[in-house]
C-alpha cells in the first residue's frame, strides 16, 4: 500500500510539473531555424492586442487594411506576439499614413501586460528612430559604457548616425539582430545602434501604439547567420 501510495503522489507531482512547465513552454524562447512570417497579411492571429485602458475594444485600435497593420496610435499599448524569441533578425517596414508621431518595436519583453513592460526598445520615434530606450530596469553596454538605470521608468540611449527615415508616407526598413546579449539595429540598411550585454536576451516581440497612426507590414524573422 504504502509503494502504490508512493507511486501514486509521484505521479500527482509529475504531472503537476508538466503543468507548470507547460505554462511557460516547454521549451523555452524560440530560436527560429528559417525565415518566417509573424503577419499573415490578412488578420492579427499569432498576437495579442494590450491597451492602457479597459474600457477600449482593442479592435478599434489595431486592423489589417490593405495588407498591413494599421495602428491607430491611440490610447497606449502594443501589439505582441503569443511567443517568446531569441537569437533572430527581426524585419519590418513601417510608414506613417498622415502626420509622423511615435511607435516602437519592443524586443525581449517580459512580464505582465502593462504600459510599458520590461524590454528594450528599438525606437520608431519620427527622427528618432534607431535609438534605443530601456525600460523597466533593463540594461546594455554601448560602446564600452555600461547604460541601466533601474530608479528611472526608461532611459534613452540615442543613435550613432543622422537620421536615415525616408520622406513620411514611404516605407521605412527595420532590421534588428538580437543574437545572445548583442542586440543591432539598422534603419534603412544603415546601422544606427549597437549595444552588448544585454541583461535580457529573450522573450516577446512588441508593436507600440503610442501617438498617431502607424502602418507595419513585412514583419519576419530569419536565423542569425
Amino acid at each position: 500500500m504504502r509503494r502504490w501510495l508512493g507511486t501514486c503522489w509521484a505521479g500527482v507531482g509529475l504531472g503537476a510539473l508538466l503543468v507548470l512547465v507547460g505554462c511557460q513552454g516547454v521549451t523555452g524562447p524560440i530560436t527560429p531555424s528559417k525565415k518566417v512570417s509573424l503577419f499573415n497579411g490578412k488578420d492579427l492571429s499569432g498576437w495579442k492586442l494590450v491597451v492602457s485602458d479597459p474600457n477600449v475594444d482593442t479592435r478599434r485600435v489595431w486592423s489589417v487594411k490593405d495588407g498591413a497593420v494599421r495602428c491607430e496610435g491611440k490610447p497606449t499599448g502594443y501589439m505582441r506576439t503569443l511567443k517568446a524569441y531569441h537569437n533572430y533578425r527581426l524585419h519590418i517596414e513601417w510608414r506613417w499614413p498622415g502626420t509622423p508621431t511615435n511607435s516602437g518595436v519592443l524586443v525581449h519583453t517580459s512580464g505582465p501586460d502593462k504600459v510599458w513592460p520590461r524590454c528594450i526598445e528599438c525606437q520608431l520615434q519620427a527622427g528618432s528612430a534607431g535609438d534605443f530606450v530601456l525600460i523597466g530596469g533593463t540594461g546594455i553596454t554601448i560602446q564600452g559604457a555600461r547604460k541601466q538605470d533601474v530608479s528611472k521608468a526608461y532611459v534613452i540611449l540615442p543613435k550613432r548616425q543622422p537620421g536615415s527615415e525616408v520622406t513620411p508616407g514611404q516605407w521605412n526598413t527595420y532590421d534588428i539582430v538580437c543574437y545572445k546579449d548583442t542586440i543591432q539595429c539598422s534603419v534603412n540598411k544603415v546601422l544606427q545602434n549597437e549595444g552588448t550585454r544585454a541583461t535580457d536576451t529573450a522573450g516577446w516581440i512588441c508593436l507600440q501604439s503610442e501617438g498617431g497612426p502607424v502602418e507595419f507590414r513585412n514583419i519576419t524573422l530569419e536565423p542569425v547567420r
